[in-house]
């Protein structure tokens, strides 16, 4: 949890209002769950086992190794995907690229460039600074949604009475 502050002034009657609301610090992405750490780097998971760690389906797995999103998966001997530590960390920051809103096909060109090496470096890392300024941006729309909703939260409260959340 974090403490946010806002300032708002009704436009109305020129008067402002300071509020301290607690929110969560972040959210985590929706469909993704911690990896628990793994300490044997020669583990191997099978796609249901990493289904089950990550919170994606298998079909989704499929999708973006097909996709090009995920980097060359192992198979058994049986030709039975075996996904290893370094793959889950790498769905790991995936599913944080997905809350960023960041489109799949900008996902799959940065996973290109990481397979065509070092010399790859700045536009990796402009693909990336491009993504954080999206997100500082939504950060911004909805800290003044927030605010909007404190102003009205304390019309309300000023006629009513009550106390603030």
């Amino acid at each position: 949890m974090s403490v946010v502050e806002s300032t708002s002034v009704d436009t109305l009657t020129g008067t402002g209002t300071r509020r301290t609301a607690t929110v969560p610090a972040a959210a985590p992405a929706p469909a993704a769950k911690p990896v628990p750490q793994r300490t044997d780097p020669s583990a191997r998971y099978t796609i249901s086992e990493v289904a089950a760690l990550t919170g994606l389906s298998a079909h989704t797995l499929r999708w973006y190794e097909r996709i090009g999103l995920m980097p060359h998966v192992d198979r058994s001997h049986t030709g039975q995907r075996r996904f290893t530590p370094r793959d889950l960390d790498w769905l790991t920051f995936v599913g944080k690229l997905r809350t960023t809103g960041m489109a799949v096909s900008d996902m799959v060109r940065y996973a290109e460039l990481i397979r065509e090496g070092d010399h790859t470096h700045a536009e990796r890392r402009a693909l990336l600074e491009g993504t954080r300024n999206h997100v500082v941006e939504r950060i911004a729309e909805l800290q003044d949604a927030l605010s909007m909703l404190d102003l009205k939260i304390d019309h309300y409260q000023s006629i009513f009475g009550g106390t603030a959340s």
